[in-house]
């Protein structure tokens, strides 16, 4: 079994090695690529060393599975190539994901869109997957007919650009290669990609249209997306109108039972999500469940979770899991 790591020395990346390793796949070679001003360079993996190569290399070297976490603009120069060998390719970009023959997966709600003869399967939006996470065991019981999104996205959410520019703002320091347009310490930003035409963002959009993707649905969606000053993990204020009543102890226990997400929600005690607590974990934290009383059938929820880990690494991590386990290749 070999398996590919294509951007090895990035933030996603990085996070997903480490993942591989304590997910102790049967994997007898790991295959590291990024771009040629990293190639002979190094990255660990369970305390080894391990060599970046070239991409063509990479592909030369047929791995079984192929997880990208490199950029859109690799994704669409490589990706195809890699499938053309045989190779299963997870990628954690947008390239893919609209694709109408490409799955768009969170394995704990759609894994069963995953073909023996998909060979590219997109890895969704951070936000996406920590929001589906929760709503998808509440859609099935109540059929979810709007969804008003907030998110409160953390600096990680841009790599390590995003993390070097709040820590030197915070120290005071000139940041010369800013990822956002204005200082984001003691700040928060309205905008997360580019800007659309109709005036929403691209981080938005994804909201919009991979929730419906991966639940085969057809629910109405808004968001807006905000960077704050948090080094790790994406919060999410979710307003969900339903079709169906529901009983919030029933909603309460739906969740305390939906595989990779942990309740946390108790108000009176001060007990709710917050990014510091889901650093580093897998699980999807909710709290601040509450009915909406100014609709029939609405409902608040607060999200919670770590989006290099789940957000990204863990899902693809758990996508390779299920390939590997299912298509025994």
């Amino acid at each position: 079994m070999k398996v590919a790591v294509i951007g090895a020395t990035g933030l996603v990346g990085q996070k997903m090695l480490q993942v591989l390793a304590e997910q102790n796949l049967q994997i007898d070679e790991i295959i590291v690529a990024a771009s040629d001003r990293s190639i002979g360079k190094k990255v660990t993996y369970k305390d080894k060393e391990l060599t970046l190569i070239s991409m063509d290399q990479a592909v030369e070297a047929r791995p079984h599975i192929a997880i990208f976490s490199a950029g859109a603009e690799v994704s669409l120069q490589y990706a195809e190539k890699f499938a053309a060998v045989g190779t299963y390719v997870i990628d954690n970009s947008s390239a893919w994901r609209k694709d109408k023959n490409v799955p768009l997966v969170v394995p704990e709600i759609n894994a069963s869109d995953i073909k023996i003869d998909n060979h590219i399967i997109a890895n969704p939006n951070c936000t996406t997957i920590c929001m589906l996470m929760a709503l998808a065991p509440l859609h099935r019981k109540y059929n979810a007919k709007r969804l008003v999104i907030s998110t409160y996205q953390s600096v990680s959410g841009s790599g390590q650009k995003g993390l070097n520019q709040l820590a030197l703002e915070q120290k005071g320091e000139r940041c010369d290669n800013p990822v956002y347009p204005t200082k984001i310490h003691e700040n928060v930003i309205p905008h997360g990609g580019n800007f659309l035409e109709n005036g929403y963002t691209a981080e938005e959009e994804k909201l919009v249209f991979e929730t419906n993707k991966i639940l085969h649905s057809d629910i109405a969606v808004t968001a807006t997306v905000v960077r704050v000053p948090v080094y790790g993990g994406h919060s999410e204020s979710v307003n969900i109108e339903f079709e169906q009543d529901f009983d919030l102890e029933e909603v309460r226990n739906i969740l305390s039972n939906a595989p990779g997400v942990v309740l946390y929600d108790n108000p009176s005690e001060n007990v709710y999500p917050t990014p510091v607590m889901a650093y580093d974990k897998d699980d999807v934290f909710v709290g601040r469940i509450r009915r909406d009383f100014s609709i029939d059938k609405g409902l608040n929820i607060w999200l919670v979770s770590d989006n290099i880990r789940k957000g990204a690494a863990t899902n693809a991590v758990q996508i390779a899991k299920y390939i590997i386990e299912n298509f025994k290749i």
